[in-house]
Order: structure tokens, then sequence, then C-alpha cells
């Protein structure tokens, strides 16, 4: 199969200030933020890897987009190298209410059979956010 990975996601947001702010605090990079604030690029990202999360911000039409994408339509699972204690640590430090786990979980990995933690949390706009942690 020649398709390998995926290269972003998109999603949209109400308050973009709340969800750039949520993010920088867990530490993401973000892309074109100060081209978005000047109005030369109409959304900005949240890189993740060699990933990243395309952000459609309030009152963003331009360009394909599903048809029913909006607030809250999201469920992401990041996968974090490192102990669940450390993520759980992180979330905290950052100010994430953990709203379940650590629970068992089958991700991607091993074609579903890697065994894996996970924490879920939910970002300003509701999105599910899990953090997968492979044992």
């Amino acid at each position: 199969m020649a398709t390998v990975g995926i290269d972003h996601i998109a999603m949209p947001t109400a308050d973009a200030e709340a969800l750039l702010a949520f993010y920088k605090g867990l530490g993401f990079p973000i892309n074109n933020e100060a081209e978005w604030r000047a109005g030369t690029m109409p959304i900005f990202s949240i890189q993740v890897g060699e990933s990243k999360i395309n952000v459609h911000p309030e009152g963003f039409t331009a360009g394909l987009r599903g048809p029913t994408a909006v607030p809250g339509c999201t469920d992401i699972c990041f996968v974090w190298e490192g102990s669940v204690t450390d993520c759980q640590r992180m979330l905290e430090e950052a100010g994430v209410t953990i709203i379940e786990g650590p629970v068992p979980r089958s991700g991607g990995r091993g074609r579903g059979k890697a065994p894996s933690l996970s924490l879920y949390a939910r970002d300003p706009d509701d999105n599910l956010l899990e953090w997968m942690v492979y044992e």
C-alpha cells in the first residue's frame, strides 16, 4: 500500500485564542501564528511530530472541509513517548483535567496488537484528546 501516514487533519474552533493558549501550554509548536494574526493566512496549525492539525478559526469558510465540521467534532489520539506517570504530570502541570485513564487501549501500532495505556482529556472546544503510551 502506498499510503503511509497522515500529513494533517483539520478542526474548527469557536475560540482560536483559547485553543492557541491551550495547545501552547501543552508545549505544541504553532505554525503560521504570526501570519494568521497579521491576516495574511486564514488558518494556523498545531505541529505534532511530522504531522499537523490545521485549525479553522471562527468564520473560516474558504477551501474544502467536511460539511458538518463544527467545533468539538474532533477526536485525536497523540502518542506519548515516556511513561504514563510523566504524561499525567505534564497534563496536570498544564492545568488539563484527565477525564479518564490510564486505561488499556488498542492503538495503531502492531496492527492494533501492541499494548498501550491511554489518558483522556478535552480541549477548550470540547474535542476529545487521548494520549496513548505504548508499553
